[in-house]
């Protein structure tokens, strides 16, 4: 597969596993409605919020939308959109690495971007997700009138586009039906089963065995056009006659047409590649929405709600997970508070506090704004705000002082597994099995004995009170006192922290 080389590119393919593992800290005071929300509001650069979160959500995030700055050279107030070329790629794999390690098996992510960059994105998009894993990309209409300053060609779209973690298991939702579609479905003949539109029978190529004569109700016998075939074997079709599932036009004598009842429409339509204005919103429409905010300075490109609520229609369920690691002003996570969507929301800077965090405040209050009327928001829930703290490591990558035991247990169960650690695990040296082997860490005398002999050192004590497993155990502590020869018996393998404590 070809590779995209640029400026930097060896540091970057691994500065995501060497950023630090930081600590996220949470702020009461920005903090806002229900107090246990699992939604959150994260303050901070995003390569180590995204890090910061592996041990917690890694594999469990269903959708990621980003809007990441256009590297347009317009000097946006809010972002610097100014980027050099490598600069922006070097700023932008690292991240989709990350992103990548946060979704889900069944999850998608989705990227708005215009021409300036959309190309080369995805080719290292395809680096990092796989080509096999690529899904569409869509042309979204961000304009419906042309800029007649422009000196070329006026630009009426931007791309959005969209990788599955793995597409073999991931599907769009459909879309639902609009009432203007269902206007296309009549019944002229009145037939039982209801409402009918009409399709072609025959395909545009000559194929002998399909080929033959069909007698019409009228008694006429037709033929499929010059060059032309029925599209289906002979006995489906007569099958279809039968019942009553072909219309020969009001006097019985045309082409037959197979006839696609209202009422098999269910399951929605397949989306389609092009998302006109009318249907997802346009700049325009997005800019009114947060002016409808009352805020001081809005961002220069923010997205309309109904185009977010079209990705997140399409790639989750309520309950389920959405990421926006460039929160911009906030619009993923309000889209995806009023869909009942639980949310992570990373922004930089101040203007998580002076932009994401009042709207986000709004949307608990019950805001009505965007989308709230089409499903029915009326207000609720809450969202906690944290903060990036220190790392969990100092230069020296010895454990900082202060570091609780959830947060080392979390790093270390990730480092092992893979796999995140939930947020609400029991505060115990017993952190779980994983693949046939259990992991325990012994560390701020999680055992009640802070002393040498005590609860950070493996002696025969601790061991004989550690819950039993039978099978191959993972020891992390301060230091061991039992003997090489009882640890390979007991098929326990020691891990000394920190030194064996390992990034992933």
């Amino acid at each position: 597969m070809p590779l995209l080389s640029w400026f930097n590119r060896e540091a970057d393919l691994t500065r995501a596993a060497l950023a630090p593992y930081r600590l996220l800290e949470p702020v009461a005071g920005l903090s806002y409605g229900e107090a246990d929300s699992p939604n959150m509001l994260i303050e901070g650069d995003n390569l180590e919020a995204l890090k910061a979160l592996l041990p917690y959500y890694a594999g469990q995030v269903k959708c990621v939308f980003i809007d990441p700055p256009y590297n347009t050279g317009s000097a946006f107030e809010h972002y610097d959109d100014n980027i050099e070329h490598s600069q922006w790629l070097s700023m932008m794999y690292p991240r989709l690495e990350l992103l990548r390690e946060l979704l889900a098996e069944d999850g998608s992510i989705w990227v708005t971007l215009d021409d300036n960059e959309a190309h080369y994105f995805k080719v290292i998009a395809d680096e990092v997700f796989g080509r096999k894993n690529f899904v569409s990309n869509v042309v979204w209409q961000k304009k419906f009138s042309p800029q007649n300053d422009a000196k070329w060609i006026s630009s009426s779209h931007d791309h959005l586009l969209c990788y599955a973690k793995n597409k073999s298991v991931w599907f769009p939702n459909p879309l639902p039906r609009t009432a203007e579609m269902d206007k296309r479905y009549k019944n002229p003949d009145n037939d039982p089963k209801g409402p009918w539109a009409s399709t072609d029978l025959t395909r545009a190529e000559h194929r002998d065995r399909d080929y033959w004569g069909l007698v019409t109700p009228s008694g006429k016998e037709v033929f499929p056009a010059k060059g032309r075939s029925w599209s289906r074997p002979k006995e489906n079709i007569e099958k279809l006659k039968a019942e009553g599932r072909l219309w020969f036009g009001p006097a019985g004598d045309r082409m037959p047409r197979l006839k696609k009842y209202l009422s098999d429409m269910d399951g929605g339509l397949t989306p389609q590649s092009l998302w006109p204005h009318n249907e997802v919103g346009n700049n325009q429409e997005a800019k009114r929405e947060i002016l409808g905010l009352d805020f001081k300075t809005v961002f220069d490109t923010p997205k309309p709600e109904r185009l977010i609520h079209r990705v997140l229609h399409l790639s989750t369920h309520p309950n389920d997970l959405v990421l926006d690691s460039f929160l911009g002003s906030g619009t993923t996570a309000a889209v995806a508070h009023k869909m009942g969507r639980r949310w992570i929301g990373i922004e930089m800077g101040e203007h998580a506090r002076t932009h994401c965090q009042p709207r986000l405040k709004k949307v608990v209050d019950g805001e009505q704004g965007g989308i709230s009327e089409a499903v029915g928001w009326q207000g609720g829930g809450g969202f906690r705000y944290y903060k990036l703290g220190p790392a969990v490591f100092d230069e020296n990558r010895h454990i900082r002082d202060g570091i609780k035991f959830e947060h080392l247990a979390a790093h270390i169960w990730f480092a092992e597994t893979g796999s995140a650690r939930s947020t609400r695990a029991k505060k115990e040296a017993f952190l779980g099995e994983h693949a046939g082997t259990a992991y325990y860490l012994l560390y701020n005398g999680i055992l009640g004995d802070d002393s040498k002999a005590g609860g950070n050192v493996l002696t025969r004590r601790i061991l004989r009170s550690l819950p039993k497993f039978d099978g191959p155990k993972v020891i992390y502590g301060e230091a061991c006192d039992l003997p090489e020869e009882q640890l390979h018996e007991l098929d326990i393998t020691f891990r000394q922290t920190p030194y064996d404590i390992k990034a992933r």
